[in-house]
């Protein structure tokens, strides 16, 4: 069956009681409880092994009563409420190497997916909404004996003229442009409405997307299904935020209720990270008797690989419950979390369970192997698994030149980036310039990184984006080039790229490595108050911690409050850099065990370590004698 457990202690003699699921831990028919892979200490002098799979089988076991047992234990895209247990390096937000995995709507490819009905493991996208049975055939087209070559073409241009006409309409003003659109005589069916929303998406562009689907309902161009209502939902959590999403699901039919609007309300609350509000969701799943899906449990499972991996374990004896077979997203994420918690000999026990349960490891997984292996010291490994992942000509397996190029820089081998870099340098992809540039700079090899950042310039004069300079720009912040990173930055803007997230961590962390933390603070705080889009978690971590260090607690606390603000709440990391700054002061933190109760935050070790040494009222063995 599947594989991936062992309990080293059983977890039902803990009697710990998880919000999400609400009945007693259960018992493995292997005699073993199911635990789930790193280890994390929830109560004194005792530790827990998570996700330990040296007797797999995956997952055998979320055995008897309805509900699975969770505890009170610590853990975004970095194990950032982990700080103080052991990492493989250091992970920053929204950066675990599975970036298009974590998002619940694949956004990118969606065209290509749009006549094969993938879900893939995101949220319910455009995509879905396309069936044989849905799509509307044009009833004119067999009357006037076109060719399908000619209906093809004929709709493909009438798509494009009607795109043109959604992109050009004002913001929220979208209604007169379809009303005249529909006067003119074009057609305004479920072919044109959704293919349009899959072109919306893929661009991101929710907010169109959005008045799209709202029009077509209140002008009644379609009968909503149960898809129509869950993409719809999909669009104003996007848009509008969880609650405005929350009072829709009311106003759905309750007929149309079901599954897949649930689910696409949880992958919602997990791409917003509310631990809470998620597990709300899903045990109302249950408890409506919804049809549960490897799907929404992968949702948790990705939630609390981010926020809180003691209770993996959980969703795991779940799953093996209601004989939920884990997907190929669910091994990438339990390889992914071994790995940044140093246990090689479980991502690998992993890694062969899931060729065994036979499917194939992709680019994501292979990658992901070298790079543990490579922080691991494990070097010979690391290149094995490349070689592999090369094959026996690059050229046609081009699609692993992406992952190579600085896995290879990660080992130190220019020669082989370079081999690497020669199958793509005449004819190069967007992602490859990419990854070379990042090569080229892990190298050192700062003139090799610019070379190859002016070819994409020049390659791709329209396709070129703020992420694309963005690259160049962690590259001089990697290597304190302030004056080059300033130039690349007014460059950036004077091509008129949209300054987003990325940008703004790339350009902190030039300035606070350049020594200019509060340089970098304003320019943080200007962005969190353009209100479009949040900073990275990252970003405002890397300030506090510069304040940190100098013990500038009034600087520190003011970074604390603009990340609760900013909706990053509950997480040990930012406790512990706050803390950090008392501790650096030598100042007492008054009430601090209360402020991270408040947010259903537990300390680990090293956060207990630094409470200890910040109590106003402890006692020293000195003052115990003086008393």
């Amino acid at each position: 069956m599947w594989a991936v457990r062992r309990a080293s202690h059983p977890l039902r003699s803990q009697g710990y009681r998880l919000g999400a699921f609400r009945a007693a831990s259960t018992k493995s028919s292997f005699g073993h409880d199911v635990d789930c892979g790193v280890v994390v200490t929830c109560v004194p002098g005792r530790k827990v092994h998570v996700l330990d799979c040296h007797s797999l089988p995956l997952l055998s076991a979320a055995r008897h009563g309805k509900s699975v047992n969770g505890g009170y234990c610590l853990w975004n895209r970095g194990l950032s409420s982990q700080a103080g247990t052991e990492s493989s390096g250091e992970e920053s937000e929204l950066d675990d190497g599975f970036s298009e995995l974590e998002n619940p709507i694949a956004d990118t490819n969606l065209e290509a997916k749009a006549g094969e009905g993938e879900i893939g493991e995101g949220l319910v996208s455009d995509s879905e909404l396309l069936s044989d049975d849905d799509n509307e055939d044009d009833a004119g087209e067999n009357e006037l004996h076109l060719s399908d070559a000619e209906s093809e073409e004929s709709k493909k241009k009438t798509l494009s003229e009607f795109l043109k006409v959604i992109v050009a309409a004002p913001r929220m003003k979208m209604d007169a442009a379809l009303d005249k659109w529909i006067e003119e005589g074009n057609p305004l069916g479920r072919y044109e409405i959704h293919s349009a929303m899959l072109n919306l998406r893929k661009r991101r562009w929710f907010g169109k997307a959005l008045e799209l689907s709202e029009y077509s309902e209140s002008h009644k161009l379609l009968d909503f299904v149960e898809r129509d209502y869950a993409s719809r939902l999909d669009l104003i959590a996007k848009v509008k935020g969880l609650q405005k999403a929350e009072r829709y699901v009311e106003k759905i039919p309750e007929s149309f209720r079901g599954e897949i609007i649930y689910r696409t309300l949880l992958a919602n609350c997990v791409v917003q990270m509310n631990m809470k509000k998620a597990e709300e969701v899903f045990n109302k799943m249950r408890d409506m008797d919804l049809q549960m899906t490897a799907f929404s449990c992968n949702q948790l499972l990705l939630l609390y690989k981010r926020l809180d991996k003691k209770k993996i374990a959980d969703v795991l004896l779940f799953m093996e419950k209601e004989n939920l077979k884990p997907t190929l997203f669910t091994y990438k994420l339990l390889i992914d979390t071994k790995g940044q918690s140093n246990d090689i000999s479980g991502m690998e026990q992993l890694f062969e369970t899931m060729k065994a349960e036979g499917m194939k490891p992709d680019i994501q997984v292979q990658s992901k192997l070298a790079k543990y292996y490579i922080h691991g010291g494990l070097n010979e490994k690391a290149e094995a698994v490349l070689k592999e992942l090369e094959g026996d000509n690059l050229k046609v397996n081009r699609g692993a030149c992406r992952a190579l190029l600085p896995l290879y820089a990660d080992l130190g081998k220019a020669d082989e980036a370079e081999k690497v870099w020669k199958v793509c340098e005449s004819d190069p992809r967007l992602a490859e310039c990419v990854a070379a540039i990042e090569a080229w700079g892990k190298l050192g090899k700062i003139k090799k990184a610019e070379g190859v950042f002016e070819k994409m310039i020049e390659s791709w004069k329209k396709g070129v984006s703020s992420r694309h300079y963005t690259s160049l720009l962690k590259v001089y912040a990697n290597h304190k080039l302030l004056a080059k990173g300033k130039d690349l930055a007014k460059r950036m803007v004077d091509s008129g790229c949209r300054i987003g997230p990325w940008t703004w961590d790339a350009l902190v962390k030039l300035y606070v490595d350049a020594g200019e933390v509060e340089k970098a603070d304003s320019i943080l705080q200007k962005a969190a108050q353009q209100g479009q889009t949040k900073p990275l978690f990252s970003s405002y971590m890397t300030i506090m911690d510069q304040y940190a260090k100098r013990g500038d607690v009034h600087n520190a606390e003011k970074i604390f409050l603009r990340l609760r603000q900013s909706g990053y709440v509950g997480r040990i990391r930012q406790y512990q850099s706050l803390l950090q700054a008392y501790v650096s002061a030598k100042a007492p933190a008054y009430g601090f065990r209360d402020r991270m109760k408040a947010d259903n935050v537990f300390p680990n070790k090293a956060v207990a370590a630094q409470l200890a040494q910040v109590d106003a009222f402890r006692k020293s063995a000195l003052s115990d004698l003086l008393d």
